[in-house]
């Protein structure tokens, strides 16, 4: 590869700080105003215009059941319930049945416009200092005591550096981490990614799934997993999530091709409608920012979570995490979806065909209602930066963990979990690998989280 030398320069520092947060989704927001309400001076840095990551870039407008499965105990409370009732007074949530007859789990479809402002009030009330349409370009590391110190950072005033006690990875593809040359991943089957959009009338158009299978090939789309919801307050306006792109979006020139791909196959899906069906009176009204991303890079930790393990026992001593989700595992090299559930069932649904059922694991004397995450696997393996953990999709989790954990009411905890964890290392004068986990817990107790 042809290179160049860039002059040396000194850099401005923009801003200083106890904690920089890199990276503005509700993960990273999460951990902002935990760190804020316990006292911190907290910094936030997010690439794109608005907060919010894959609910408000890339449009995917549910957040799942804060119950166990059964619908009896909660399992989730914290910011996820705290924006949820906020959002409620707004008339920007529905809440829904999973199983309609047996009202066992609800789960929440978001207005994610009104998302994006209820998130910048939590920024601003929490008096959090914030940087929009500004990216992430390196890590600071003092060449002197090899400490990290800061981040430098790219946007409309140039580059600059952001200074630091303590760092949150909430990237997403760890590029923190990834930038410290810390121990990272790709998994060898690495789910694939979707462009969502908003479409007026699509609830008009007779059997979509079928008329998908029908007729994919005539528009080069993939067999893929279809799902869609109506938007809150817009009756005839539906969020349809069934683009499949499956490229590694941790990568600029497969990130580019993605982007572009994931718009040309809901372009097909339009035409196909419209060619089929030129009744319905359709019109595409949105796409999303950035491509909704299921998973890149994950970074090396303490410990890896195991799905065999997360689904069959799934407590961990020093859970910081609660969920319910079922693992679904994104297929590359077949059609649909696997989804593998607590109760040791699996079920593979591809779009116009029959789900074929089977089991994953032969049933247990009693079967878990809900799987926790261990503060372990936020803590890089490599202790060389004691000050910084991660937050996000990219902790270390096998394949079949990492499709149930990905989900945003579970990382939102993990968001939280992180901004606790930064109060307290620093207030304690602790690295995030020495704090005792069982002090996290409690403070995140003590904050609205449940603990089990």
């Amino acid at each position: 590869m042809v290179s160049i030398t860039e002059p040396a320069r000194n850099l401005p520092v923009l801003a200083e700080a106890d904690l920089c947060v890199v990276g503005g989704s509700c993960t990273g927001v999460f951990a902002a105003v935990r760190a804020a309400r316990l006292g911190l001076k907290v910094i936030i840095v997010e690439a794109h215009n608005c907060f919010g990551g894959v609910a408000t870039n890339a449009m995917v407008n549910i957040w799942h059941s804060l119950h166990d499965v059964h619908g009896k105990e909660q399992v989730i409370a914290g910011l996820t319930e705290e924006v949820i009732k906020r959002l409620q007074k707004r008339n920007a949530v529905d809440v829904r049945q999973i199983n309609k007859s047996t009202k066992q789990q609800e789960y929440y479809v978001l207005n994610t416009e009104e998302l994006k402002i209820e998130l910048d009030s939590l920024i601003n009330a929490h008096q959090i200092h914030a940087f929009l349409h500004t990216f992430f370009a390196a890590p600071y590391v003092n060449p002197q005591t090899q400490h990290l110190e800061g981040i430098i950072v790219e946007n409309k005033d140039g580059r600059g550096a952001i200074l630091a006690k303590a760092f949150v990875d909430a990237t997403g593809d760890g590029d923190l981490a990834a930038r410290l040359d810390l121990p990272t991943y790709t998994s060898d089957y690495q789910q694939p990614g979707t462009t969502c959009a908003k479409i007026s009338n699509l609830r008009s158009v007779p059997g979509f799934s079928d008329l998908y299978r029908e007729h994919r090939h005539e528009y080069d789309l993939p067999e893929t997993f279809i799902w869609s919801s109506l938007v809150p307050g817009q009756h005839e306006i539906s969020m349809l999530a069934a683009s499949r792109v499956a490229m590694n979006m941790s990568n600029a020139a497969q990130l580019t091709r993605g982007e572009m791909e994931g718009r040309r196959q809901v372009r097909a899906m339009m035409d196909m409608i419209r060619a089929h069906h030129p009744q319905c009176d359709i019109a595409l009204l949105q796409l999303p920012s950035r491509i909704g991303v299921r998973e890149t890079r994950h970074v090396r930790a303490l410990h890896q979570i195991q799905g065999t393990e997360l689904l069959s026992k799934g407590r961990y001593e020093d859970a910081i995490a609660n969920g319910t989700y079922e693992s679904d595992i994104h297929h590359q090299d077949k059609s649909g979806i696997t989804f593998r559930y607590l109760n040791g069932e699996q079920r593979l649904s591809r779009p116009g065909h029959e789900s074929v059922a089977s089991r994953w694991r032969e049933p247990l004397d009693e079967e878990p209602a809900f799987y926790q995450i261990p503060y372990r696997s936020m803590i890089p393996e490599n202790g060389i930066y004691p000050n910084l953990i991660m937050a996000g999709r990219m902790i270390d989790a096998d394949e079949m963990a990492h499709g149930a954990i990905r989900v945003m009411v579970n990382m939102n905890q993990v968001g939280e979990a992180a901004g606790v964890a930064s109060y307290l290392a620093l207030d304690h004068g602790q690295s995030y690998r020495d704090l005792p986990a069982r002090d996290v817990r409690k403070e995140l107790e003590k904050g609205g989280s449940r603990v089990i």
